[in-house]
């Protein structure tokens, strides 16, 4: 039988329509790689991880389900109304594509080849994206997913239509079986809001909710969707119970941060696909939806932070780790970039203390932080390992225009990069990238510390 998507508001219709392309004959144009993915390509490596054996991410925090839950004998009423889910049919293009060139020569003996041959690109990318949907529905929709199979492909971006379910999934929220999501969901959300309860009728930690206030209103600042008070509310209360339960770190600026992927991702499943979420204010929604979110976004924020939780503790070892390997990678990647850096007396920590804490989201759009998110999920220690290798990336993206450049000029311009109109093209080959440097450098301890 196969698995229900009723949790999360997802019809299990699957839509067929497949846009039927011209035949034509026009050739294909070879993108230009940059140089260090022709020495990727050279070295005979292959990307995204195909050579990796991946472990499944389904603990045992769902292994008594069934025991804990004799009583429920109905679905949850979390997703009572949500739309229908249907992916959108790909309609035929009739505007949008150029009816003439620039070359005035071209224009005249040839007006149509351009827009025969532009209308062809945009179908075929049309169709492989359908393609790519129902090959991921079909996946998550298994009585038992195929965990490696999922991370594969999630490496290389989720639908975000299925992006809700596959990231639970991917990390290790929901079980692998989906005759036992629906009482998963059930338990861990109603367990969530007793904790609520019970933290929020006692005095709370004034410092801590202190900070927790002021983070708040200064998170995602640009998106409309965290100035509104239901939002605000809600990542209060997340982050609120998340440090009571962890004491050890407690609440560090940055962990608010964290929870915003999430929390956006999932209310996306509860609004219809025609609504732009970051413009959305969730105080229209039922409260029963509104707990649901919160909860998912609470233990889903709870598993992530499990794997880098050193990077909040007292002293922050994890990131001074980071940082230091970052300095070290980027060394043997660089080297006239490292020793300039050297030059101007620029130390590592001064601007990758920030990466390592929020995870590159101060530098690079939300849009463009949870594209990234697919493929961290999808890698073994992809928040704390793979992370790094993306930051190398990152750096050395900039190398010529930093070489140029002071101290103070370094600076400005690490704090305020030219990221802000990234397509998930950019995003993607950053990933390329730091996959290039993984597979180079892990594990060879020789090469990194020379």
């Amino acid at each position: 039988m196969g698995a229900s998507f009723s949790h999360l508001g997802l019809s299990n219709d699957v839509v067929s329509s497949v846009v039927s392309l011209p035949s034509s004959n026009t050739g294909k144009k070879s993108s230009s790689k940059s140089k260090n993915l022709q020495r990727w390509t050279s070295s005979g490596l292959s990307t995204p991880r195909d050579s990796e054996h991946y472990t499944d991410l389904d603990d045992d925090w769902d292994s008594n389900v069934e025991n804990c839950l004799t009583s429920v004998n109905s679905q949850p009423k979390f997703i009572e109304n949500k739309p229908t889910f249907e992916y959108p049919l790909i309609r035929k293009i009739s505007s949008g594509v150029k009816s003439s060139t620039d070359d005035g020569a071209l224009a005249l003996y040839a007006p149509h080849i351009l827009q025969e041959e532009e209308s062809h690109k945009e179908l075929e990318e049309m169709n492989a994206k359908l393609s790519r949907y129902h090959r991921f529905k079909h996946l998550v929709e298994e009585s038992t997913v195929d965990m490696d199979k999922l991370k594969k492909m999630a490496w290389n971006g989720i639908p975000s239509e299925l992006r809700p379910i596959s990231w639970q999934l991917l990390v290790g929220y929901l079980p692998t079986n989906s005759n036992r999501r629906e009482a998963q969901l059930h338990r861990k959300r109603q367990e969530y809001l007793g904790l609520i309860e019970q933290e929020f009728t006692k005095e709370k930690d004034a410092q801590t909710w202190h900070q927790i206030e002021i983070d708040i209103p200064r998170t995602n600042p640009r998106i409309k969707l965290y100035g509104f008070k239901s939002t605000q509310r809600s990542l209060e209360r997340i982050l609120y119970l998340w440090a009571v339960r962890h004491p050890a770190s407690g609440y560090v600026q940055g962990i608010n941060d964290l929870a915003t992927p999430f929390y956006q991702t999932f209310l996306s499943a509860y609004i219809k696909d025609e609504t732009d979420v970051t413009q959305f204010d969730p105080s229209t929604l039922p409260k029963d939806s509104i707990d649901a979110i919160e909860a998912d976004t609470f233990w889903c924020l709870t598993k992530l932070l499990e794997g880098i939780q050193d990077n909040y503790i007292h002293a922050q070892p994890g990131i001074i780790r980071q940082v230091n390997e970052l300095k070290d990678l980027v060394r043997r990647i660089d080297t006239e970039l490292s020793n300039h850096l050297d030059d101007e007396n620029v130390e590592f920590i001064q601007f990758s203390f920030r990466w390592m804490n929020c995870l590159l989201m101060r530098e690079i759009s939300m849009e463009s932080t949870i594209r990234m998110w697919d493929t961290y999920l999808s890698e073994p220690n992809g928040f704390s390992e793979f992370h790094v290798y993306v930051c190398a990336a990152y750096l050395v993206k900039w190398s010529d225009e930093l070489k140029k450049m002071d101290f103070q000029a370094i600076m400005m311009f690490l704090q305020d990069p030219p990221t802000k109109n990234w397509t998930e093209k950019d995003v993607e080959l950053l990933l390329s990238e730091a996959f290039i440097w993984q597979s180079l450098y892990k594990n060879a301890t020789a090469h990194l510390r020379g």
